[in-house]
Protein backbone atom coordinates (compact mmCIF):
# COMPACT_ATOMS: atom_id res chain seq x y z
CA UNK A 1 0.00 0.00 0.00
CA UNK A 2 1.41 3.29 -0.30
CA UNK A 3 2.21 5.81 2.33
CA UNK A 4 -0.09 8.32 3.45
CA UNK A 5 1.55 11.61 1.57
CA UNK A 6 4.35 13.49 2.99
CA UNK A 7 4.78 16.92 1.34
CA UNK A 8 2.19 19.62 0.89
CA UNK A 9 2.21 19.28 -2.81
CA UNK A 10 1.17 15.63 -2.65
CA UNK A 11 -1.23 16.76 -0.12
CA UNK A 12 -2.83 19.53 -2.61
CA UNK A 13 -2.84 16.81 -5.23
CA UNK A 14 -4.68 14.67 -2.94
CA UNK A 15 -7.39 17.28 -2.55
CA UNK A 16 -8.63 17.45 -5.80
CA UNK A 17 -8.83 14.01 -6.35
CA UNK A 18 -11.10 10.63 -5.87
CA UNK A 19 -10.55 7.81 -3.72
CA UNK A 20 -10.75 4.57 -4.40
CA UNK A 21 -14.92 5.00 -3.56
CA UNK A 22 -14.63 7.54 -6.47
CA UNK A 23 -15.50 10.88 -3.76
CA UNK A 24 -13.76 13.61 -3.15
CA UNK A 25 -12.15 14.71 0.01
CA UNK A 26 -14.41 16.32 2.41
CA UNK A 27 -12.87 19.56 2.31
CA UNK A 28 -13.60 19.98 -1.61
CA UNK A 29 -17.21 18.86 -1.26
CA UNK A 30 -17.50 21.82 1.72
CA UNK A 31 -15.56 24.45 -0.68
CA UNK A 32 -18.30 23.72 -3.30
CA UNK A 33 -21.10 23.10 -0.85
CA UNK A 34 -20.21 27.15 0.18
CA UNK A 35 -19.85 28.09 -3.16
CA UNK A 36 -23.46 26.68 -3.83
CA UNK A 37 -24.67 28.38 -0.09
CA UNK A 38 -23.23 31.36 -1.02
CA UNK A 39 -24.49 31.82 -4.55
CA UNK A 40 -28.19 31.55 -2.78
CA UNK A 41 -27.30 33.96 -0.45
CA UNK A 42 -25.85 36.55 -2.98
CA UNK A 43 -29.28 35.91 -5.13
CA UNK A 44 -31.65 36.56 -1.84
CA UNK A 45 -29.22 39.68 -0.82
CA UNK A 46 -29.36 41.52 -4.15
CA UNK A 47 -32.70 40.40 -5.42
CA UNK A 48 -34.79 40.88 -2.50
CA UNK A 49 -34.24 44.91 -2.84
CA UNK A 50 -33.92 44.52 -6.40
CA UNK A 51 -37.94 43.29 -6.12
CA UNK A 52 -39.45 45.99 -4.20
CA UNK A 53 -37.45 48.68 -6.02
CA UNK A 54 -39.10 47.60 -9.47
CA UNK A 55 -42.33 46.59 -8.11
CA UNK A 56 -42.24 50.52 -6.76
CA UNK A 57 -41.05 51.63 -9.98
CA UNK A 58 -43.46 49.94 -12.19
CA UNK A 59 -45.91 51.34 -10.33
CA UNK A 60 -44.88 54.68 -10.78
CA UNK A 61 -44.75 54.13 -14.19
CA UNK A 62 -47.57 52.56 -15.00
CA UNK A 63 -50.58 55.14 -13.46
CA UNK A 64 -51.81 55.83 -16.99
CA UNK A 65 -51.82 52.20 -18.13
CA UNK A 66 -55.48 50.88 -18.84
CA UNK A 67 -55.56 46.84 -17.09
CA UNK A 68 -58.61 44.59 -17.39
CA UNK A 69 -58.73 44.16 -13.48
CA UNK A 70 -57.13 44.88 -10.23
CA UNK A 71 -55.51 41.41 -10.66
CA UNK A 72 -54.47 41.95 -13.86
CA UNK A 73 -52.58 45.33 -12.41
CA UNK A 74 -50.82 43.52 -9.51
CA UNK A 75 -49.46 40.54 -11.80
CA UNK A 76 -47.87 43.22 -14.31
CA UNK A 77 -46.26 44.59 -11.20
CA UNK A 78 -44.94 41.20 -10.05
CA UNK A 79 -43.88 40.04 -13.28
CA UNK A 80 -41.57 43.42 -13.25
CA UNK A 81 -40.44 42.59 -9.59
CA UNK A 82 -39.70 39.48 -11.21
CA UNK A 83 -37.69 40.15 -13.53
CA UNK A 84 -35.39 42.83 -11.39
CA UNK A 85 -35.35 39.92 -8.97
CA UNK A 86 -33.42 37.75 -11.45
CA UNK A 87 -31.62 40.50 -13.35
CA UNK A 88 -29.77 41.78 -10.08
CA UNK A 89 -30.00 38.60 -7.93
CA UNK A 90 -27.80 36.51 -10.34
CA UNK A 91 -25.39 39.60 -10.64
CA UNK A 92 -24.86 39.29 -6.68
CA UNK A 93 -24.96 35.45 -6.72
CA UNK A 94 -22.38 35.20 -9.40
CA UNK A 95 -19.85 37.69 -7.25
CA UNK A 96 -20.93 36.26 -3.99
CA UNK A 97 -19.73 32.77 -5.07
CA UNK A 98 -17.09 33.72 -6.63
CA UNK A 99 -15.62 35.73 -4.02
CA UNK A 100 -16.47 32.84 -1.20
CA UNK A 101 -15.22 29.62 -3.33
CA UNK A 102 -11.84 31.98 -4.20
CA UNK A 103 -11.71 32.28 -0.27
CA UNK A 104 -12.44 29.33 0.64
CA UNK A 105 -10.35 27.11 -2.28
CA UNK A 106 -6.72 29.29 -1.03
CA UNK A 107 -7.61 29.09 2.49
CA UNK A 108 -8.53 25.18 2.21
CA UNK A 109 -5.22 24.72 0.19
CA UNK A 110 -2.95 26.74 2.48
CA UNK A 111 -4.26 24.27 5.47
CA UNK A 112 -3.61 21.12 3.55
CA UNK A 113 -0.83 21.70 1.77
CA UNK A 114 0.69 23.17 5.17
CA UNK A 115 -0.78 20.31 7.24
CA UNK A 116 -2.30 22.53 9.72
CA UNK A 117 -4.97 25.37 9.95
CA UNK A 118 -3.93 28.48 11.18
CA UNK A 119 -5.42 32.49 11.12
CA UNK A 120 -2.56 33.82 9.09
CA UNK A 121 -4.08 30.76 6.36
CA UNK A 122 -7.15 33.29 6.80
CA UNK A 123 -5.88 36.38 6.73
CA UNK A 124 -3.69 35.11 3.29
CA UNK A 125 -6.83 34.35 1.63
CA UNK A 126 -8.92 37.18 2.13
CA UNK A 127 -6.03 39.35 1.30
CA UNK A 128 -5.83 37.47 -1.96
CA UNK A 129 -9.56 37.40 -2.32
CA UNK A 130 -9.95 41.30 -1.83
CA UNK A 131 -6.68 41.87 -4.04
CA UNK A 132 -7.70 40.25 -7.07
CA UNK A 133 -11.71 41.62 -6.65
CA UNK A 134 -10.29 45.35 -6.15
CA UNK A 135 -7.61 44.58 -9.12
CA UNK A 136 -9.38 46.60 -11.59
CA UNK A 137 -9.37 50.06 -9.62
CA UNK A 138 -5.34 50.16 -10.40
CA UNK A 139 -2.76 49.77 -7.20
CA UNK A 140 -4.28 51.41 -4.89
CA UNK A 141 -7.51 49.25 -5.55
CA UNK A 142 -5.19 46.12 -5.19
CA UNK A 143 -3.64 47.99 -1.86
CA UNK A 144 -6.88 48.69 -0.66
CA UNK A 145 -8.32 45.10 -1.40
CA UNK A 146 -5.21 43.32 -0.06
CA UNK A 147 -6.01 45.33 3.51
CA UNK A 148 -9.37 44.76 3.73
CA UNK A 149 -9.60 41.33 2.16
CA UNK A 150 -7.03 40.73 5.13
CA UNK A 151 -8.36 42.35 8.39
CA UNK A 152 -11.95 40.53 7.14
CA UNK A 153 -10.17 37.55 6.52
CA UNK A 154 -9.15 37.08 10.27
CA UNK A 155 -12.53 37.18 12.34
CA UNK A 156 -13.78 35.04 9.41
CA UNK A 157 -11.01 32.48 10.36
CA UNK A 158 -11.02 32.63 13.82
CA UNK A 159 -14.93 31.94 13.90
CA UNK A 160 -14.46 28.96 11.63
CA UNK A 161 -11.76 27.94 14.10
CA UNK A 162 -13.94 28.30 17.07
CA UNK A 163 -16.60 26.37 15.03
CA UNK A 164 -14.78 23.54 14.51
CA UNK A 165 -12.83 23.28 18.25
CA UNK A 166 -16.75 23.13 19.54
CA UNK A 167 -17.44 20.31 17.34
CA UNK A 168 -14.74 18.31 19.27
CA UNK A 169 -12.34 17.58 16.13
CA UNK A 170 -11.13 19.58 13.72
CA UNK A 171 -10.75 19.15 9.65
CA UNK A 172 -7.29 18.76 10.32
CA UNK A 173 -7.31 15.97 12.55
CA UNK A 174 -9.82 13.89 11.08
CA UNK A 175 -8.24 14.04 7.95
CA UNK A 176 -4.81 13.22 9.03
CA UNK A 177 -6.85 10.42 11.41
CA UNK A 178 -8.69 9.26 8.50
CA UNK A 179 -5.43 8.50 6.47
CA UNK A 180 -3.73 7.00 9.32
CA UNK A 181 -6.38 4.73 9.62
CA UNK A 182 -6.85 3.98 6.20
CA UNK A 183 -3.01 2.77 5.57
CA UNK A 184 -3.32 0.83 8.88
CA UNK A 185 -6.42 -0.50 7.49
CA UNK A 186 -4.50 -1.77 3.89
CA UNK A 187 -1.47 -2.31 5.74
CA UNK A 188 -3.43 -5.01 7.80
CA UNK A 189 -4.53 -6.46 4.57
CA UNK A 190 -1.22 -6.81 3.02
Amino acid sequence: PTPPPETGWERLRELWRRDERQQYPEETINIIRSAFVAGLAGWVYGGLPAFYQGRKAFIDRSHGELFQNRADAVQAAHRAGLRSFIRYGWRWSWRVATFVTLFNSVSTGLSVYRNKTTISNFASAGAFTGALFRMHLGLQGLAGGFVFGAAFGIPAGGLLMVMQKFAGETLDERRNRERRELYEQKLAEW
